[in-house]
């Protein structure tokens, strides 16, 4: 991590990784505010690495594989009011956590501040940015920028105790797309999410991607979020389309079937504003492409195992 004070006392970086030392080593040095990392039973050597080479990273060694739900504990750990996800292979630029730290001050009911994440040495947008950029649900008076409701863990800043009242991330989903239930959970409770294009994240993806795996992982993860949290229409749409594509769609539905009684446990329909507000963001193109994306750029299949291996 760069030496000296951090860029804002107010902010956390929590990060997760299960074996990717290699990608680590590059990204651990960029980030410029305390770094709480979890590390999803590495077989790797990753933990000792990280000591020896980064003594002042917070090292937390789960022992097993948490998926997304391992930022839970990163979350608890850390003593700030704001905390912002990273992947192993992606960083914070200079003086975004300062900005994202002030806009989340001057607005309080904003929950998670989703910023623009620039990928690959080409620092192109991720796509979901052009798409939250235009969100038909506009931006409310005491919000920095557009409504949304979905974003991207790697290029989120979230309110602390937020995220923590709402549950954070669960583990029916696991990982990929795990932001889509905590999102409708935080504008449940009348918490705001905005997309703010003047922070900017950085993401240096694997090129390794199994793409027929991410979009299975996806349409399981869509299912089972719509299962928690959508009205029984809505899953049978989304069941219907994965099993008439075939292939990948058809094996995610297969994979959603063991996790469904934890799902229908955790049912909790949300109300009828917050439906509403899904249902127009499902019916424009550009939202609706990336939201039926397999994945976020933050939970790609890699060559070496991941995070979302389980």
């Amino acid at each position: 991590m760069t030496a000296g004070l951090p860029e804002t006392p107010d902010v956390t970086v929590v990060v997760i990784t299960r074996n990717r030392w290699p990608d680590l080593r590059e990204s651990l040095p960029r980030h410029r505010c305390p770094v709480i990392l979890l590390d999803n039973g590495s077989e790797d050597g990753t933990p000792a690495h990280v000591h020896a080479s980064f003594p002042v990273i917070d090292v937390v060694e789960l022992g097993r594989n948490f998926g997304a739900v391992a930022r839970n504990t990163g979350v608890e750990r850390a003593t700030t009011p704001y905390v912002a996800f990273a992947d192993d292979d992606s960083w914070w630029s200079p003086g975004a956590l300062s900005s994202a730290a002030s806009i989340l001050d001057a607005h309080p009911r904003l929950a998670v501040l989703a910023a623009r994440v620039l990928v690959g040495e080409e620092e192109r947008p991720d796509p979901l940015c052009a798409a939250m950029e235009a969100s038909p649900l506009g931006t409310e008076p005491d919000l920095p920028g557009p409504s949304v409701l979905g974003f991207l863990a790697c290029g989120s800043v979230v309110r602390r105790d937020a995220f923590l009242a709402a549950g954070g991330f669960d583990e029916v989903v696991f990982f990929g797309g795990e932001e889509e239930r905590l999102a409708l959970d935080l504008a449940s409770q009348g918490l705001g999410l905005a997309y703010v294009d003047d922070v900017v994240a950085r993401h240096q993806p694997s090129t390794g991607r199994d793409r027929s795996e991410r979009r299975a992982r996806g349409e399981r993860n869509r299912l089972l979020t719509a299962v928690m949290r959508r009205p029984w229409p809505v899953v049978a749409r989304h069941a219907l389309r994965a099993v008439l594509q075939g292939g990948p769609g058809l094996r995610g539905v297969l994979r959603a079937v063991p996790a469904l009684p934890r799902a229908l446990r955790a049912r909790r329909p949300v109300g009828r504003q917050v439906e509403a507000a899904r249902r127009l963001i499902d019916t424009v193109p550009s939202l609706g492409a990336a939201s039926r994306r397999p994945e976020p750029a933050s939970a790609r299949a890699r060559p070496q195992a991941s995070a979302a291996d389980p």
